[in-house]
């Protein structure tokens, strides 16, 4: 299958482009490219459908913003589905959204995806975010989430039709929930297929609606879920559970639920990759004479490093294998530590006089970064 085409791309227009520009970009896609104007032009009718489908979600600002943050996988069409919300949304592109309203400025109907709504469609994807600590994504732990899931009226079964009663087919559309209209336009005669207005496309008519749902036949419900967090897991990443998103419709396929990781700020440690920096405060005779240090561990284990005599102020170093494993990979990245050498503060008159005499005593080749001479000239 064809990589799906950036939005943005398909209309032809900038990410910052303004709901006018959108909306124009598409008028003129949609005039050039419906079949009606191109009778057996496959390519057309290939461009038409990815116009419309770009703009359903570019002209709709909470579907952009979800579009904008997670590409077409707020969506994932090409499973059946996408539409009104992406994540946590339910509906699909069989309906063309808001393009009906649009197409009708041209050709005085409404376009149709051919299903309609008694087509299967996938429920839409679902995504949740949830907040790690460092040591919870490096060490993998279980975590329970909520959300708000569409699924199938428990009372009716989908059917939106109270217990003990059936919905009837619409007279009007004969339960396909579509009819043909002829009209005049500007290019012509056109025929186009529109929503039945009787039964609202559904090719049912309920007398006595379902009490639970209101005839929607799918109810929002709150559901709790566990989640296993797996060792190494990095910002950003997500974790699918499939089929845990909405429900479909009409025999469709449930959608997925996506997991998306973020990670707290530690106090000790910054993660980068799969290495973990930190910054190591050490005294003055500590750097000067060399120390053999205890240096923590993401796990409250510590790891003992040989601090080299004369370590200067910033010196870095690398604990080889002391970092966090990654997501597929049994191997862990490194430690990198930065010295922060701290100048005591508060001395006493014995302290000054103790410091002064080092000082008097300390001689050029105790300094041999050579970085003193060149600023002082001495």
């Amino acid at each position: 299958m064809a990589e799906k085409r950036d939005y943005y791309e398909v209309l032809g227009v900038e990410k910052t482009a303004t709901d006018s520009e959108i909306k124009k970009a598409y008028h003129k896609l949609a005039k050039k490219y419906h079949p009606d104007v191109n009778p057996g032009n496959a390519e057309a009718e290939v461009k038409f459908k990815e116009a419309n489908e770009a703009y359903d979600v570019l002209s709709d600002s909470d579907k952009r913003a979800k579009y904008d943050a997670y590409g077409h996988a707020a969506f994932d069409p090409a499973a059946g589905g996408g539409g009104d919300g992406g994540f946590g949304g339910f509906g699909g592109f069989g309906d063309f959204g808001g393009f009906g309203d649009i197409f009708s400025s041209f050709f005085g109907g409404s376009a149709s995806s051919g299903g309609g709504r008694n087509a299967p469609q996938r429920g839409d994807d679902i995504g949740v975010r949830v907040t790690l600590t460092l040591e919870e994504a490096a060490f993998g732990c279980k975590k329970d989430i909520s959300f708000n899931r569409i699924e199938r009226c428990s009372e009716c079964g989908g059917s939106g039709a109270a217990k003990g009663t059936t919905a009837e087919t619409c007279h009007e559309c004969g339960g396909s929930g579509q009819v043909r209209v002829t009209q005049r336009t500007m290019l012509g005669m056109m025929q186009t297929t529109q929503r039945c207005s009787s039964c609202g496309g559904t090719g049912k008519k309920i007398k006595t609606p379902c009490s639970n749902c209101n005839a929607k036949g799918y109810v929002k419900v709150k559901k709790t879920f566990s989640v296993n967090i797996p060792a190494g897991i990095d910002e950003g990443q997500k974790i699918m559970q499939s089929g845990e998103g909405n429900h479909g419709r009409n025999g469709g396929g449930n959608g997925d639920l996506y997991v998306i990781v973020s990670i707290k700020e530690h106090p000790v440690f910054e993660r980068d990759g799969n290495d973990l920096y930190c910054v190591v405060p050490v005294t003055f005779p500590q750097a000067a004479l060399g120390a053999e240090l205890e240096i923590p561990q993401l796990d409250g284990t510590t790891e003992k490093f040989d601090l080299p005599e004369g370590t200067q102020n910033g010196a870095r170093f690398t604990l080889r294998g002391c970092g966090v494993k990654g997501v597929r990979s049994a191997r862990k990245g490194d430690m990198i530590i930065q010295i922060l050498v701290e100048v005591p503060k508060n001395l006493n008159a014995e302290q000054k006089k103790l410091l002064t005499a080092f000082a008097d005593s300390c001689k050029s080749g105790n300094y041999n970064s050579g970085k003193k001479k060149k600023f002082f000239g001495k």
